[in-house]
């Protein structure tokens, strides 16, 4: 995700101007429940944990600690998820723990001093497994729900191929298959766009980074918001990802500025790792050993549904499904948030019956 620094600006005055109630004390709300013992079994809390040898934050909120937890991994690198979920998850919260995790270099866990170097995969794969051993502890479950998204898929259908034992499922939101023939897709995709609508300027720019794959760090970006400003990424316009962020009582005024730079600083560190190491999950990760859930938009030309498609008929693993959202690009959760709900329900409620049974 990147985001200019008009808009950085515009932001934290925004913050100023109007207030935000977290934006000096962030906290997270009690939830309430019809139960007169609630205090007793609901979870919502903000805290800091250590996980590979720095502190990060994590938000936690269930109606009742009973309930399943869900580890939500963003994506990014970077684009934190905890300022959405006030307005993504008080349905999903009556259901589950949800587990949001501001990941290395994101969010309330981009420290002041914090080493960009430390931002490779397998030190990510390893905070993701401390994590879920945390939460296994502290909530006596043996087993958890995983969903990834984007770059979080990335870390998700890899910690579910090497720790099946740890989860009920892999829900794959979004999912990341090949990332050289992602390029071509969507490079494909824009270019016949802009023959449609006779656009030069963007055949222009097309014709300036030059056929992928993308090198440079920058041009990859550049491409990306080329997608992206042609309604192949996000499915809500940045001013309006921006005024729901701004109402999350988590985050303070620092943490808005940390999260921006998160965002712009991206998978910047990382780039020679993940231009050197082709992902071909395809090839790579052909069978799960648990239950696997991909829920994609037809729309996405960031992580091409015709991929996940083809990813999903080819791999074994004991019960999967294709979920489609007809009306969503790369964030479904945001274009049919009602939609995506009632699948993460269904998909717990398989789990359900199964246990039952």
């Amino acid at each position: 995700m990147i985001i200019s620094l008009a808009l950085t600006l515009g932001i934290s005055l925004i913050v100023i101007a109007f207030g935000v109630r977290g934006a000096f004390y962030p906290f997270t709300n009690p939830i309430q429940n019809s139960n007169d013992n609630s205090e007793n079994i609901t979870v919502s809390e903000l805290i800091k944990i250590e996980l590979g040898g720095m502190d990060q934050y994590i938000l936690l909120r269930g109606a009742n600690r009973s309930n399943p937890v869900l580890l939500w991994l963003h994506g990014g690198p970077g684009a934190a998820q905890m300022p959405l979920a006030h307005h993504l998850d008080k349905k999903l919260e009556q259901e589950f723990i949800v587990v949001h995790w501001d990941q290395r270099g994101a969010g309330k866990s981009n420290h002041r001093h914090f080493d960009e170097s430390t931002m490779t995969f397998n030190q990510f794969m390893r905070d993701a497994h401390e994590l879920i051993r945390y939460l296994q502890t502290r909530f006596d479950q043996d087993k958890i729900f995983l969903l990834g998204h984007s770059w979080g898929s990335q870390l998700g259908i890899e910690l579910a191929a090497k720790f099946a034992d740890d989860f009920h499922a892999y829900i794959s939101v979004s999912q990341v298959v090949d990332n050289y023939r992602s390029y071509e897709i969507a490079h494909k995709w824009l270019t016949d766009q802009a023959h449609q609508t006779a656009n030069q300027a963007i055949l222009e720019r097309l014709k300036e980074l030059g056929k992928p794959p993308y090198t440079k760090h920058r041009n990859h970006v550049q491409f990306a918001g080329l997608i992206g400003d042609h309604g192949g990424n996000f499915d809500i316009s940045l001013g309006k990802l921006a005024r729901i962020a701004l109402r999350a009582p988590e985050y303070s005024l620092t943490d808005y500025y940390r999260w921006l730079n998160g965002a712009n600083r991206g998978s910047g560190p990382m780039w020679k790792e993940i231009y050197k190491h082709q992902i071909n999950y395809i090839g790579q990760i052909p069978e799960l050993e648990i239950p696997v859930y991909f829920l994609a938009g037809l729309h996405d030309y960031n992580t091409p549904y015709e991929l996940i498609h083809e990813y999903f008929d080819m791999i074994e693993a004991p019960q999967k499904d294709l979920i489609l959202f007809d009306q969503s690009a790369h964030t479904p959760f945001l274009g049919e948030p009602e939609t995506f709900t009632e699948e993460l329900f269904r998909i717990k409620q398989l789990y359900v019956e199964k246990r039952e049974g």
